[in-house]
């Protein structure tokens, strides 16, 4: 299977986990835009769900297969969530935000009984950080913020802006933006998460502790579904 086709088959396998009536948290990024695709097509021929999506991206994605959508202002508690994520460590930790959206998906996953993260098994790492991290930071003060981010990641590598269109700095949905650290491994994830939520400025960070407690990995030789000890 190429990548691609392996994304589908771990989107396809992750679909079981949806029962009817369920609150569901849709993720953001190429894995699950093949899910949200999926969904739609259920709920067409009569799969009776609600959602939220965890991104600008994902609504109009869900709006356009037909999902029903809710907010989590009038849902605030959901069944499951399914999203991708750019690396799963051995413990199911994870980290995410390549696509932009990690604030909006930590608080959706957090607000969910149950997150299934779905991917290709080129994301499954021994160690996480070889995926630069991306940290979510407000404007304001942005310069105060970026030494208080290097000194918590203690990189060699200074934390870059992720830049958009034009060279301009990328903005979240939430007007936020996003520096990226390359770390190359990251020994204690739980710590450094710790430390980075603890300095003002900083909206959310990348790294998923705890949260995903099943791995849906497609690769060559087929689907295997992980889950967190």
């Amino acid at each position: 299977m190429s990548p691609e086709d392996q994304k589908r088959a771990a989107a396809s396998r992750a679909v079981d986990f949806v029962m009817p009536g369920m609150r569901l948290g849709l993720g953001t990024g190429s894995t699950a835009r093949h899910f949200v695709e999926m969904i739609g097509a259920r709920v067409r021929a009569g799969l009776d769900i609600v959602a939220v999506p965890t991104s600008e991206a994902t609504r109009v994605e869900a709006e356009r297969a037909g999902i029903p959508l809710t907010t989590l202002d009038e849902t605030p508690a959901l069944d499951l969530t399914v999203d991708g994520a750019d690396e799963i460590g051995p413990d199911l930790n994870l980290i995410k935000g390549g696509g932009g959206a990690l604030l909006r998906e930590k608080i959706v996953a957090a607000a969910s009984a149950r997150m299934v993260v779905i991917a290709d098994e080129s994301k499954l790492v021994q160690a996480l950080g070889r995926f630069p991290l991306p940290v979510e930071v407000a404007p304001f003060g942005f310069a105060a913020t970026l030494r208080a981010v290097e000194s918590a990641c203690g990189a060699a590598t200074k934390p870059a802006l992720r830049r958009g269109k034009g060279g301009h700095a990328f903005v979240t949905d939430g007007g936020h933006w996003i520096v990226d650290v390359a770390l190359g491994r990251i020994d204690e994830p739980k710590a450094l998460a710790q430390r980075l939520a603890g300095i003002p400025g900083v909206m959310e960070h990348g790294l998923f502790i705890g949260l995903a407690k099943t791995a849906v990995i497609a690769g060559p030789a087929g689907v295997r579904v992980l889950e967190r000890s």
